[in-house]
């Protein structure tokens, strides 16, 4: 497959799927961006043959952010390290231009680096998971699958670093401490998921706690982040807990 041209690029592009619980058996579309082609190839494979379906790859952050506009897939697995900069390039310009690309989805990276400073910037800047490709193939798998539940996913070590992380800059003063008034309204619905997002739960846990699908919390999610104006998981946690949310009173 060329790093240039996305693979199904003759299909409907997808969106940010069906409301609800509305065909929960599609694949999940994934387009997976790494420098290296054969190591790219060998994961869009494995990613195939366990019932996802790979849309398109690319090997550079030019082509990353055309395919993805190509093709609107729900997950994009990528590498940090890329010909003509960073995949935090990549991430900041799918969060960025989301209207433009369509995409709504998740960036679950995974790379050579297992550094603090990787790490944190890749998952402020949007990324939901992080991986180091030192990973087995099926951890791999394993992984795109729960970043695809809305689980956020890390490396043995990289969690309690972004969650340590995150903890210390919920405690740092807000420039507009308490809930605003001037706030997006959220439905009785949507601060129930954010509670349970407070509590640390995943999707499938939180979807158990309520009653519905995983895909309906994760659209219900992916609705609180559009309305706050956060890039992922982490930040709504962080939002979460600075503004009482995971207070039960």
């Amino acid at each position: 497959m060329s790093p240039d041209e996305p693979a199904g690029s003759g299909a409907t592009p997808a969106g940010s799927g069906p409301p609800g619980d509305a065909a929960p058996e599609q694949p999940r579309r994934i387009v997976v961006v790494d420098d290296h082609p054969l190591w790219r190839d060998a994961l869009s494979r494995d990613l195939d043959a366990s019932g996802f379906r790979v849309v398109g790859t690319a090997g550079s952050v030019a082509q990353a952010l055309r395919v993805v506009a190509a093709t609107r897939p729900d997950i994009v697995v990528l590498d940090l390290s890329l010909p003509d900069g960073s995949g935090v390039e990549v991430i900041r310009g799918l969060r960025a231009q989301a209207g433009a690309t369509g995409f709504r989805g998740s960036v679950l990276v995974v790379s050579a680096s297992g550094e603090q400073a990787d790490v944190l910037t890749a998952v402020k800047s949007g990324a939901s998971g992080y991986l180091v490709k030192s990973a087995r193939p099926e951890e791999l798998v394993d992984a795109v699958r729960r970043t695809a539940a809305g689980e956020p996913v890390f490396s043995a070590g990289l969690a309690a670093l972004v969650l340590g992380e995150m903890s210390r800059a919920a405690r740092e003063p807000s420039p507009a401490p308490g809930r605003s008034a001037a706030a997006p309204r959220l439905t009785a619905r949507e601060v129930e998921v954010l509670r349970l997002v407070a509590k640390g739960l995943t999707a499938r846990d939180a979807a158990d706690r309520l009653g519905v699908s995983p895909r309906t919390v994760q659209n219900h999610v992916h609705n609180v982040l559009s309305k706050l104006q956060l890039r992922n998981r982490v930040e709504l946690a962080r939002f979460a807990v600075r503004e009482g949310y995971d207070d039960p009173s």
